[in-house]
């Protein structure tokens, strides 16, 4: 368990947040950026679930609305006005994230007949399939609070845009996989390599919205089932392991929120289960610590932060040798349980990460303040990841 409370650092830092984007200072052009947005509302949720005070959930209804309004239109200095999805005010309204949201990046995507270039493309817009599910993540967690299954729409809504748009035929046999970065209209592939982890992200997302949709009587929700299996099936036989410590948080945090939809019963690839532990901690110990012996100039705070978030969702793992019930597999569960014991001996790298960077943070140094916004809301989170780490 995360035994220090660190409410009031989280709190200061997301006044900070809130104030220094935009969303609460009417003087300050809102800076929206999905993925960073999408820890936001959740951080602010775990504020709210902490305190009681409304006023945390209401600044997690203002940064939703405004992404959807930023986001989910065309970049003031495009040709093309009004929503992504050419619906018309009161519709686009209704549906802001049928035709998907940009990532908000600084300068305007590549126009079709303009040669790639790889390192302008990383500041270019567009938009990411692994920022989209950041995304459903965040509105299912906003349905999950405030028991209003709007959110949860627009989840559905977005899960059904972004894989109608990133998948593709991969193999002459026409076996699915994603491109990793679309146009902002989701009509051309701007980087066509797929993402290591974007089908597990999408599975997950995917599954943890269904889920949830179980738990409302609402009809006309989108069903994805269809996505679901495509998404399962890009996962089967593919090693996960990476070296990135962001790439290795996130297979944490999938495997955090695996866990969760096995013990409701709402998640049947326990195989896959199985190799994702394997693959996180095949990473872990392929990894190692030394970085944290470098000076912060070689090292980037929320890639690390991110690795701290997975390591507080590993924390949760060790629940499902105790909530998994007598009618699932009881050799699965032998098996899973040394995988799950081993990760947790890796849980120390967690505080180490977050006290080097509350101590760049308190300096106010130049590394800090290089990715500021992403640094505050993945610090806020690895400091109180409740309602982040939930699913369904």
């Amino acid at each position: 368990m995360h035994k220090e409370d660190n409410t009031m650092l989280v709190s200061d830092v997301m006044l900070d947040f809130a104030i220094s984007t935009g969303l609460t200072d009417p003087d300050r052009a809102p800076r929206r950026y999905l993925w960073t947005d999408a820890f936001a509302v959740c951080n602010f949720v775990e504020l709210y679930r902490r305190s009681q005070d409304e006023s945390w959930l209401e600044l997690a209804r203002q940064l939703v609305d405004q992404v959807h309004r930023v986001l989910g239109r065309h970049r003031v200095d495009a040709e093309a006005s009004g929503w992504l999805s050419g619906l018309d005010e009161q519709e686009g309204e209704l549906h802001p994230t049928v035709a998907g949201l940009r990532i908000g990046k600084p300068l305007a995507e590549r126009l079709p007949d303009e040669p790639s270039d790889e390192r302008l493309e990383w500041d270019r817009d567009g938009q990411y399939y692994h920022y989209l599910t950041k995304w459903m993540h965040a509105l299912s967690c906003m349905t999950r609070v405030t028991g209003d299954v709007t959110y949860l729409r627009w989840g559905m809504e977005l899960a059904r845009a972004a894989h109608r748009a990133f998948r593709y035929a991969a193999t002459p046999d026409g076996a699915p996989a994603l491109h990793w970065k679309m146009s902002i209209d989701l009509k051309r592939p701007l980087v066509r390599s797929a993402g290591l982890h974007d089908p597990l992200d999408g599975l997950v997302a995917c599954s943890e919205m269904r889920s949830l949709a179980g738990d409302f009587a609402v009809d006309g929700l989108p069903d994805l089932g269809e996505e679901i299996g495509e998404l399962a099936s890009m996962c089967r036989g593919k090693s996960l392991a990476t070296d990135d410590p962001l790439g290795i948080g996130g297979l944490l945090c999938d495997a955090d929120w695996m866990e969760l939809l096995v013990i409701k019963g709402d998640f049947q690839h326990l195989r896959l289960f199985r190799q994702v532990l394997d693959d996180a901690l095949a990473s872990l110990e392929g990894a190692g610590d030394t970085f944290l012996e470098l000076p912060a100039r070689y090292r980037l705070a929320f890639r690390e932060l991110g690795l701290s978030i997975g390591l507080r969702g590993a924390a949760n793992l060790a629940r499902l040798a105790v909530e998994f019930q007598e009618d699932h597999d009881p050799d699965l569960l032998f098996e899973l349980t040394p995988r799950i014991e081993a990760l947790t001996r890796h849980l120390a790298l967690a505080p180490r990460i977050e006290r080097f960077w509350r101590g760049e943070r308190d300096k106010g140094s130049e590394h800090w303040k290089e990715h500021r916004d992403i640094n505050m809301v993945m610090l806020a989170t690895s400091l109180a990841p409740g309602e982040f780490l939930q699913a369904g």
